[in-house]
């Protein structure tokens, strides 16, 4: 009943936000003006379908018989950490494809403080919910499974990369989920997290990410948008990763 109770807290929280963003009408216009995108854009009642139904569903199988049957034909007992990369891949590919001069919807500094919100959020949000549903892993590890932290970022990373793609590169925008897909099957291989994990965990990452670009108008400040002196790239190299700011004189 405790588990249930929060993930519908969730679902009404997610349904507050889709209320109070139809009051925006004015300053949305504003925003949609300065980007140049047409009148025709998804609502944020139709965004927010498919973390919803996601939701549901793992609300539904939540501790039911058929997840306690699915997990160990998927548990591999994998012992890898590849799925600590993966789910932030899709942001090294988006700045990737920034270095490859890939048109993307924003300014390198305005994809840089979405995707850290988004992340941010995302985190805050996955820790709460593992802390108070305490459900136990099915390794019995500890009681923070659901939702699944390490598919909550994967996909908040994923839908980043889609947002900053999806009317330039459709096909491109959509790969940063296959990532996605592959940290929440780890998850289960690796015996960490139940199948309601992932799919929760999917459902906040989507969620948190398009509420953060839905409502970007409302923290719309770039001190770098009007000047070519800074440039920002990820940095690979010696087992170490982060991010090359050149400032050009």
């Amino acid at each position: 009943m405790k588990t249930k109770s929060l993930v519908c807290i969730l679902i009404w929280s997610l349904g507050t936000f889709l209320l109070c963003g139809q009051d925006s009408s004015e300053i949305e216009k504003d925003t949609l003006e300065r980007r140049n995108l047409s009148s025709n854009q998804p609502s944020l009642v139709k965004k927010m379908i498919i973390p919803m139904a996601l939701t549901g569903t793992a609300l539904l199988i939540n501790k039911s018989t058929y997840e306690k049957e699915l997990q160990p034909r998927v548990n591999k007992n994998l012992s890898t950490n590849i799925d600590d990369y993966t789910r932030f891949a899709p942001i090294a590919a988006m700045y990737l494809a920034d270095g490859l001069g890939v048109q993307a919807e924003n300014h390198w500094f305005d994809q840089t403080k979405n995707a850290a919100f988004s992340l941010l959020l995302t985190q805050l949000i996955t820790t709460g919910l593992k802390v108070n549903i305490d459900k136990e892993r099915p390794n019995g590890a500890n009681n923070e499974a659901l939702p699944s932290g390490h598919t909550s970022l994967a996909f908040a990373s994923a839908t980043v990369f889609y947002e900053e793609f999806k009317n330039t590169e459709p096909l491109l925008a959509y790969s940063g989920y296959t990532f996605a897909l592959a940290t929440a099957y780890l998850r289960m291989a690796k015996n960490k997290h139940w199948f309601s994990d992932v799919i929760l965990g999917s459902a906040v990452g989507m969620a948190v990410t398009r509420l953060v670009y839905h409502f970007d108008h409302l923290f719309a400040w770039n001190p770098f948008m009007k000047s070519e002196k800074f440039v920002l790239t990820p940095s690979f190299g010696n087992g170490r990763s982060g991010f090359y700011l050149a400032v050009r004189f």
